[in-house]
């Protein structure tokens, strides 16, 4: 049974649905939630870059802070009254999520795909399937 789940969103409907997901699973099993968000493109980096400028750089952490508040709500919905919100940085968001997962010793994963058929993951990949090759844990995937 999980005691320490981490969700991964986007903002995405299946993102919407796999937030729903984990409410469940933690209000069901007394677990706690934490939804995280990768920010593949940290400010740090973009305030380097000249076409990058301070107004897109707040409307970025504007828009991730609104993916994670989303989150917060559905999880409420579902009878978690309290979950928490992360944001974390790297280049490849399956890494990236597994890292954080590992380091804070979750028990449980839990994330969407929008990948349905063998072509697309063949072509455009799956952040999901990267993540469940690369995890210590179980993770739950919604469609």
């Amino acid at each position: 049974m999980p005691k320490n789940i981490l969700c991964a969103v986007d903002g995405s409907h299946i993102a919407d649905r796999a937030a729903a997901c984990a409410a469940e699973l933690a209000k069901e099993t007394g677990a706690k939630l934490t939804f995280v968000n990768v920010n593949t493109v940290p400010s740090e980096r973009m305030a380097q870059t000249y076409f990058w400028d301070e107004t897109l750089v707040t409307a970025i952490d504007a828009q991730i802070h609104s993916q994670l508040a989303l989150a917060a709500k559905a999880a409420a919905k579902h009878g978690v009254s309290k979950s928490d919100a992360v944001v974390i940085t790297g280049s490849k968001v399956a890494a990236a999520i597994v890292a954080y997962a590992d380091a804070k010793k979750f028990d449980h994963i839990v994330m969407g795909t929008g990948v349905t058929t063998e072509l697309e993951r063949l072509f455009l990949g799956s952040v999901a399937t990267d993540v469940v090759a690369r995890s210590h844990c179980p993770v739950t995937i919604v469609r």
